[in-house]
């Protein structure tokens, strides 16, 4: 009986001894792995949380953001027009747009015997795709930035970078050279040489006559939206044809670029469309337009 027992434990107890290795080495397994994954914690750190979305998530429908008595003071209808002309000269016609939420716009003209004007207004929602790197209002300053840059304006203070419009949602601005620097002329009462200089009938060379004056030159413009500019260009006079006077204003505010371009020209040669007015037209309607979004 003794030899029989003997017997058992010999062959029992090596088969215990291998299980309990085998359990002591899946505790020391399991107790690594995880001493192991709070040390990579505590080395890798919390991530940055992203940016909250801009401020405006939808746009107003820009055929319908300029009141009449604005519309009928920059575009006045000609006597010859019916009522019905009328009512579809002032209703504007919409641009084709395939996202309704990120960028519209509408267009006005009026002929009258003396003048052609046209009138546009676009609104552009700019996204950012990856907010922990870039706000939307980031990204919307870069497209501003850009379209600073391309009207040769100076930026009036530190240039931000700018990255590939790939990674905004604006498609604008696409290859563009960054703007100014922090080194570059900064003051906003600087003001720049005049763009679009006008030029002698039948020459082609520049001439000073019919230019804007210096403080009506194109120039950045304070106190509208977030930020803002105002470019003015006199297009080429010819024999026959007319100078006409383009003012484009685009100004920034949060996530939204508004631009609205303001054109005169002349039914006959030898006349050029007052720049003061045809600023301060294009300007106050701009105004209107900060405060509506500011409302």
């Amino acid at each position: 009986m003794d030899v029989e027992r003997t017997r058992v434990r010999s062959r029992f107890l090596p088969g215990v001894a291998m299980l309990t290795a085998l359990a002591a080495g899946a505790t020391a397994c399991t107790g690594g792995g995880g001493t192991g994954s709070t040390s990579d914690q505590k080395n890798g750190g919390s991530a940055a949380a992203p940016a909250q979305p801009g401020k405006y998530r939808s746009l107003p429908q820009p055929c319908k953001a300029v009141d009449a008595k604005r519309l009928r003071a920059m575009l006045p209808a000609s006597d010859s027009l019916t009522t019905e002309q009328r009512e579809q000269l002032y209703a504007g016609t919409a641009e084709p747009s395939y996202d309704a939420d990120r960028h519209v716009g509408c267009r006005w003209n009026a002929q009258t015997p003396d003048a052609t004007l046209l009138l546009s207004v676009t609104f552009e929602r700019v996204v950012s795709y990856d907010r922990a790197t870039a706000s939307d209002d980031d990204k919307a300053r870069q497209v501003y930035v850009r379209r600073l840059t391309d009207a040769h304006l100076p930026f009036p203070g530190p240039s931000p970078s700018l990255t590939p419009s790939s990674g905004s949602g604006s498609g604008s601005g696409s290859g563009s050279s960054p703007g100014p620097g922090p080194g570059s002329s900064a003051s906003s009462s600087a003001v720049p040489p005049v763009q679009g200089a006008s030029t002698a009938p039948g020459t082609g060379a520049p001439g000073a006559a019919s230019s804007a004056p210096a403080e009506l030159g194109s120039r950045v413009l304070e106190g509208l939206g977030s930020e803002g500019f105002l470019d003015d260009k006199l297009g080429a006079a010819g024999a026959t044809a007319a100078q006409a006077r383009t003012v484009r204003i685009v100004f920034r505010t949060s996530n939204v670029i508004a631009t609205v371009e303001y054109s005169v020209q002349p039914s006959g040669p030898g006349k050029v469309p007052p720049a003061a007015d045809t600023q301060d037209k294009a300007r106050q309607l701009a105004e209107a337009l900060a405060e509506r979004f500011s409302e």
